[in-house]
């Protein structure tokens, strides 16, 4: 099986071959909601991280019962699948303060369905020398509780081997972003969308070796040259590999992006001397910021910008998920910086199910034809 045909598998199933895998070799898994859980700590304890994904939900009917009307497909999709027993493969969960949807639903999950192991994650928002300290601290905690539940030692050393391991998917990342920079680049938005998803629920190592055959693969490649714009994508977290292809379908040519299931999560590599957990809690914490950390939003409009020179990007799509409070409160900053900086952009909001692909498909033309223009 070619590379890609793998990892496409990977990332378009929710129990994929590389978990069933893992866990019928003895392997725990652990999932998690969010990019500022430090993966390396759940690789040094011997569990597979899976970042959580409802793939494929088409429904809510039984988390509307439990949730607010208020609160995201996202996660309402998440609790749905708990319901049903999609996740009945997890051995642990940890969550995390990342917003206040993904607060509630780790409070309904642990009353209704339950899991062996789960924790909660205290996540600083701001990025300062306290906030670093405070992280640091709740790293370690975070060890502890894995020490004692999967009854295993954390080493520094298992956390440096880890580190390594993380670093070195970063860099390979990377590797494949910077093959999108040219003008025809060898590999499209949506397929960069499925290898990023597939190394958030697989074994690292096999993961690496996976996106090394790849990048092989395609490196001197000829890419595509039948698009109308170059396109990034921005907001909420974003795993929808068919709005992806609906608006490559448009003649949208994709990049680049500045999500957490994207660009954000191959940044900041961890060192590996001084103090391990401080270097953790640093470096997740340094990573370009998401809308819930406070004070941000400069630097996180600094981020796309910087990605819209690198990749010469000639529209932005800003998408957020309805209910999403913290990436609407930031839209109407970002949108005006955009518009001053002369860059089109095209705001568009979205259920985690898709609906309304043809009106979608009418407002990515008018928008290719603006930015055209």
């Amino acid at each position: 099986m070619a590379p890609l045909e793998e990892i496409n598998e990977i990332a378009d199933t929710i129990y994929n071959s590389a978990a069933k895998e893992w866990k019928e070799k003895g392997g725990k898994i652990t999932g998690y909601f969010c990019s500022y859980v430090p993966e390396e700590v759940l690789h040094a304890a011997g569990t597979l991280p899976y970042r959580l994904r409802p793939i494929g939900c088409k429904s809510t009917a039984e988390a509307d019962a439990l949730m607010s009307p208020y609160n995201c497909t996202f996660v309402k999709s998440c609790l749905e699948y708990a319901l049903k027993g999609e996740y009945e493969f997890l051995d642990g969960l940890i969550s995390l303060n990342s917003c206040d949807h993904i607060r509630r639903l780790y409070d309904i999950w642990k009353e209704k369905v339950g899991c062996d192991y789960m924790h909660f994650l205290s996540v600083p928002h701001k990025i300062n020398e306290d906030a670093v300290q405070w992280f640091t601290e709740e790293i370690a905690t975070f060890c502890d509780s894995l020490k004692s539940s999967f009854d295993t030692e954390i080493t520094e050393e298992k956390l440096k081997d880890s580190i390594d391991v993380y670093n070195e998917s970063r860099a390979l990342l990377q590797e494949l972003y910077s093959l999108r920079e040219g003008d025809n680049p060898p590999i499209s938005g949506s397929e960069t969308q499925q290898v990023v998803l597939a190394g958030t629920a697989m074994p690292k190592e096999q993961f690496n070796s996976m996106l090394k055959d790849l990048l092989e693969e395609i490196k001197g490649k000829e890419g595509s040259t039948d698009y109308r714009a170059r396109l990034m994508i921005v907001g909420s977290a974003y795993d929808d590999l068919e709005f992806t292809q609906i608006i490559e379908e448009a003649g949208g040519l994709v990049v680049t992006d500045g999500l957490c299931f994207g660009s954000r999560y191959a940044m900041e590599p961890v060192a590996t001397d001084g103090d391990i957990m401080s270097n953790l809690a640093r470096a997740y914490l340094s990573r370009p910021a998401c809308s819930r950390m406070a004070g941000q939003i400069p630097q996180i409009y600094g981020f796309i910008k910087e990605m819209i020179d690198r990749f010469k990007v000639d529209g932005v799509i800003y998408q957020r998920m309805r209910h999403c409070d913290l990436w609407a409160g930031e839209s109407m900053y970002i949108h005006k910086k955009l518009e001053e900086d002369s860059v089109p952009v095209l705001t568009l909001e979205r259920e985690y199910q898709l609906s309304g692909a043809g009106q979608i498909k009418n407002r990515l033309d008018a928008f290719l034809e603006m930015v055209e223009g």
